[in-house]
């Protein structure tokens, strides 16, 4: 089994799996200590870059860039910094070799699992791989808003903490089931203003989209901790609506 250490994460790969542990410590990102650790399976990776620094302190990164649908991280979390990304490793160049190693042996092992799947029946991979990709369910999320708790068919926001608006205080909570969801917004804290996560609903049970502070499809979230669960909770959702939209043999439903 091929090891590497970085500045935020130790990677392993057998070949099939690349196993990522987040390294924890009071510098360390918010979201990837949440995370604690997962795998990736081969099958997920489309393509792996590696590349060194320009900079006098000479540094290498390698990054895996997933298939469509299957990194939903990236895609409820656009803003996220080059620190926040879960699948991107940086090092010292005294370990540049095995970087550069590691990255090879991953980025064969993925052309080889692209080609296996072109010759099956199930072709190229589904988005199901995104669920293997985020927290286990139940998931289960507090801000100073209130709460936010996904099982998996439905996601139950309760507004019960002391930052909840009144209108939100007198509705106390709301359920979205799974099937309603178009797709989750999370936009962070800018430092001044919350942060949120928004649910984006079919119109049969929109309710009145007005500013997150009183929108009843709406969790705030500070910075830190807060703002890191919510966007594992949007990566969660998204992971599962994915899955939702699987046509036969793999194929997304238009």
């Amino acid at each position: 089994m091929d090891e590497l250490r970085g500045d935020r994460a130790d990677w392993r790969f057998d070949g099939e799996t690349v196993s990522i542990r987040f390294l924890t410590g009071m510098f360390k990102d918010d979201m990837l200590k949440e995370l604690g650790r997962y795998m990736v399976p081969v099958a997920a990776v489309a393509a792996v870059d590696f590349e060194l620094s320009d900079s006098k302190r000479k540094r290498w990164a390698l990054r895996l860039r997933l298939h469509e649908r299957t990194d939903p991280y990236t895609a409820v979390g656009a803003m996220l910094s080059e620190g926040s990304q879960p699948f991107r490793l940086v090092g010292p160049a005294k370990s540049e070799l095995v970087a550069e190693y590691l990255a090879d042996q991953i980025r064969f092992a993925a052309g080889r699992a692209a080609e296996e799947g072109a010759r099956s029946e199930l072709g190229a991979p589904g988005p199901h791989l995104a669920t293997r990709l985020v927290p286990p369910l139940p998931l289960h999320i507090q801000t100073a808003e209130g709460t936010a708790a996904f099982d998996g068919s439905t996601v139950r926001l309760i507004w019960s903490g002391s930052s909840a608006a009144s209108r939100k205080k007198k509705a106390h909570r709301r359920e979205y089931a799974l099937a309603d969801i178009t797709d989750v917004e999370w936009v962070p804290s800018d430092g001044w203003e919350y942060g949120h996560l928004r649910l984006n609903t079919t119109e049969e049970v929109r309710p009145e989209v007005t500013k997150p502070k009183h929108d009843l499809a709406c969790l705030l979230c500070d910075e830190g901790k807060e703002g890191a669960q919510a966007l594992m909770m949007a990566a969660t959702i998204t992971a599962y609506l994915w899955t939702r939209n699987q046509g036969p043999k793999g194929q997304l439903e238009a």
